[in-house]
């Protein structure tokens, strides 16, 4: 699934505790946030391994929601939101696409990596890959609350995202031609090792 998704399902996780406890709503809503896109720093660097954590994350927010709950502080909301986004993130992208070039193709075996286990998870494709036009629905529906609750910075957050998802939509089907275009033999072949070890494997790959 794209950012845009993933950063409004940290941010409406959030929004309960957000209106709950009103003194805590800012850190909450920016960890939920946070948590929600940073997963997906990984992606020039072992995507959907190196920082998708769908076991370790979840076995830490059962222990870290309840003390945000009962124990209410910056610190344990923080925590507690950050890793509720992490978590939802890296367990969603299984019932998404793979990770090759053209996912809509549906070539690939590999969703997320289980670090538990130590194996690829199998996508499941619910969400045929990340801009498709299920995904930007989605990203709309988690959207729409999200506008009526929130105010301010927030809200022009969500509207900005928003944005950027239907552009993303829009062009996500060419992004592989243009790819090709950029990584085609002679500029791959012209780089330096220590640049190509942060190109993604399916560009490289195609």
């Amino acid at each position: 699934m794209m950012l845009p998704t993933h950063a409004f399902t940290g941010l409406l996780l959030a929004l309960p505790y957000a209106l709950a406890m009103p003194e805590y709503a800012g850190v909450a809503l920016g960890a939920g946030f946070l948590g929600g896109v940073f997963p997906d720093l990984d992606m020039y660097v072992g995507h959907r391994k190196t920082l998708h954590y769908p076991v370790y994350f979840s076995a830490f927010v059962l222990a870290a929601v309840p003390i945000a709950v009962f124990v209410p502080s910056i610190l344990t909301a923080a925590a507690a939101f950050f890793l509720l986004g992490a978590a939802v993130h890296s367990v969603t992208d299984i019932f998404g696409g793979g990770l090759e070039l053209r996912p809509w193709e549906a070539t690939s075996d590999r969703a997320v990596y289980d670090h538990y286990r130590d194996r690829w998870i199998a996508p499941y494709r619910w969400v045929r890959y990340d801009g498709a036009p299920e995904d930007l629905l989605l990203s709309v529906a988690l959207a729409v609350p999200l506008l009526f609750a929130l105010e301010g910075v927030l809200r022009w957050v969500v509207v900005t995202s928003l944005a950027v998802a239907v552009v993303y939509t829009a062009v996500r089907r060419l992004l592989p031609a243009i790819a090709e275009l950029l990584f085609e033999d002679q500029l791959v072949s012209s780089l330096p090792t220590r640049v190509l070890a942060y190109v993604p494997t399916r560009y490289l790959d195609e």
